[in-house]
């Protein structure tokens, strides 16, 4: 089993660098660390960077995860190869631009692009945000996978990701005492669905809603409550219909907790009673 011990970055192209770059400071409220041959870097705690934007195709996504030491990476590829996906060792050229001193990268059985990273970068300078949103830390990720249920046997089985709860098909998986680090959602095609960073608390949510109101950035859901996880919640679209999330008071769970069902409606997704478009909680095969 591949043992993930830490949530790293998301590389996203854009079809428009320097406006992502302002959104990602000016409103999500990021701070710009660095731009590098083409690349930009943000981030929302300690660690080196937590989006890395570059000029591309939109769709173009990748996420990073961090293994414990070389030897895990050297496991881990060898795993991967034996489960018939091609795996791709990084040069340190590479790894210079993943800010890490070594990786490795595959996609998963939906086409994700996946980043195993070794001793990622951390920052000598403490988090100096864009804007006050509250932010503390880089939480999760939505990744869209074509057959949930693959998906989530894929990352339970190859790797130290167990199930915390369901909500139709979709997984929320975690590899740790956050109660998820994955929201699957069934899709089309591969990518990250949204970005989840941590704020301190209900008011830093509250805040950034009537923030993003005046200043005219589209709601995808919010202010609520997740039933999963407890976590309050504001959802909102940024460039490239990027979905991005503010969160405060997830869950915490443990080895004795046991996973629990979900329907596919209104309250399972928010008890406040918030209503997103839960098409993206359905099956490809069922929406066709």
């Amino acid at each position: 089993m591949i043992n993930v011990v830490g949530f790293r970055y998301c590389r996203l192209g854009t079809a428009d660098l320097e406006e992502a770059v302002k959104f990602a400071t000016d409103m999500i409220g990021l701070e710009l660390v660095g731009r590098e041959n083409g690349y930009v870097y943000a981030r929302g705690d300690d660690r080196d960077h937590n989006i890395c934007y570059f000029q591309g195709d939109p769709e173009d996504h990748t996420l990073g995860l961090e293994l414990a030491d070389f030897d895990d990476l050297d496991a881990a590829e060898s795993s991967l190869k034996s489960a018939g996906l091609e795996v791709h060792r990084g040069s340190d050229e590479d790894a210079a631009a993943r800010r890490c001193m070594g990786y490795i990268n595959f996609k998963d059985p939906s086409g994700n692009s996946i980043d195993l990273t070794v001793r990622p970068f951390a920052s000598g300078r403490r988090y100096f945000p864009g804007r006050d949103a509250g932010i503390d830390e880089f939480s999760h990720v939505g990744l869209r996978v074509t057959d949930p249920r693959e998906a989530e046997k894929f990352w339970s089985e190859m790797f130290n990701f167990r199930t915390s709860d369901w909500i139709g098909w979709s997984a929320l998986m975690t590899f740790d005492a956050v109660h998820h680090r994955f929201a699957l959602f069934p899709s089309d095609r591969p990518g990250i669905q949204h970005i989840n960073f941590q704020v301190r608390e209900n008011d830093d949510v509250m805040r950034s809603n009537y923030f993003f109101r005046d200043h005219q950035v589209r709601i995808q859901a919010g202010p609520g409550r997740h039933s999963l996880s407890g976590a309050r919640f504001l959802y909102f679209y940024g460039p490239d219909n990027m979905i991005y999330e503010y969160s405060c008071g997830v869950r915490m769970i443990d080895d004795s907790w046991r996973a629990r069902q979900f329907p596919v409606n209104d309250a399972s997704f928010c008890a406040w009673g918030s209503r997103p478009d839960l098409s993206i909680l359905e099956s490809p095969e069922e929406t066709a």
